[in-house]
């Protein structure tokens, strides 16, 4: 079974093809030959990534499915949330949205935060949400060499280092976005079995 996953960060690719078993193949955006940045200007993470999978549904006619995560920090209110990838800008470097939310963070005692991961899947012309939360807190400085985003500076509950420090194999246990996809994948053994 061939199923497209809407999304062109190489990272996040690399992270859910661990997850998925070896009876589907995995299709990015570039391997269907679709270039262009899907637009995500829903205020929601849920519409983010419906938005994202009805137009590879709509254009290109394929099973996929697409995700929206952001970063959400209780004392700023829910910050960066649905803006995560582009909290310090359109140009989209993580570096300078850790710094950003660092610097607001600055002298804030509550550091607690979660991620929240939303997949929608759209396949048999039907379309289902999945959710994936992983909470933790904000660290004072940027630790780890692994992962990406805000990786460097979350640090889960239960651990004493960040998703940056941890293998991809642990992180992927843990994190909103394996949590998000280990449901995604017990629907669709449901569906094909």
């Amino acid at each position: 079974m061939k199923l497209v996953f809407a999304t062109n960060n190489l990272n996040k690719l690399k992270e859910v093809q661990l997850l998925v078993p070896e009876h589907i193949t995995l299709l990015s955006l570039k391997d269907i030959g679709c270039t262009e940045d899907i637009p995500e200007t829903a205020n929601t993470l849920e519409g983010n990534a419906q938005l994202k999978a009805n137009y590879i549904t709509k254009k290109y006619n394929l099973p996929c499915f697409a995700d929206d995560t952001g970063l959400l920090v209780n004392v700023l209110n829910g910050e960066p949330g649905v803006y995560s990838a582009r909290y310090a800008g359109e140009q989209k470097s993580s570096e300078d949205n850790m710094n950003l939310l660092l610097e607001k963070l600055k002298n804030k005692t509550d550091r607690s935060a979660h991620f929240k991961t939303v997949i929608a899947l759209n396949i048999n012309n039907t379309q289902t949400l999945f959710q994936g939360i992983a909470k933790g807190e904000i660290t004072k400085t940027k630790e780890g060499l692994e992962g990406f985003g805000y990786d460097p500076i979350f640090k889960p509950e239960g651990y004493n280092k960040t998703f940056a420090e941890l293998s991809i194999k642990t992180k992927n246990l843990i994190s909103h976005r394996g949590k998000a996809m280990i449901q995604l994948m017990e629907h669709l053994n449901i569906l094909f079995h």
